[in-house]
């Protein structure tokens, strides 16, 4: 299953957002069965590492996002990846202008996954101070939790994973 988060410049959401993902992947052993990525829907950051605020917050959770580059989104991305998540509804908007009618199904609000937040939006803490990294990560934890349980049913319905007895 391939699974791309979508931010605005991919520097600070979406970069924190594949890192938490692919913790909670690993820490469900299927990391062999899942690929991440991230990318933004605008070109300002293309090859430049995560914003320094997002790399420390996320240390101090135990990720590392240092080796990621920022991207942008291209159309190529809406057909490869299973799940293209988007961090605001303006994210989400971008995408769907992307998008035929079979690949906007698979673009979703990434809190869409998280327990009651359904339809609600991770904010942008680039213009913020540190508090805002760290609400940011708590809703990222959260939807990625939730994000791997969809998944793990999804590989389960595939027959990639054995039901559990």
């Amino acid at each position: 299953m391939r699974i791309l988060f979508v931010c605005l410049g991919n520097i600070c959401r979406s970069p924190m957002a594949e890192g938490l993902f692919r913790r909670e992947i690993e820490r469900r052993g299927l990391e062999g069965l899942v690929e991440v990525d991230s990318a933004g829907t605008g070109s300002w950051h293309i090859g430049e590492p995560p914003d320094e605020r997002a790399q420390r917050a996320i240390a101090r959770r135990g990720v590392d996002i240092s080796h990621l580059r920022g991207r942008q989104v291209k159309r190529p991305d809406l057909e490869a990846f299973d799940l293209i998540l988007a961090m605001d509804r303006e994210n989400y908007a971008d995408l769907l202008s992307l998008a035929d009618d079979a690949q906007a199904e698979r673009i979703r609000l990434f809190l869409d996954f998280a327990p009651g937040a359904a339809g609600q939006e991770v904010p942008d803490p680039y213009f913020g101070g540190e508090e805002g990294f760290e609400h940011v990560l708590d809703l990222l934890e959260q939807a990625a939790a939730g994000l791997a349980d969809f998944v793990e049913e999804e590989l389960r319905r595939r027959g990639r994973l054995r039901a559990e007895s």
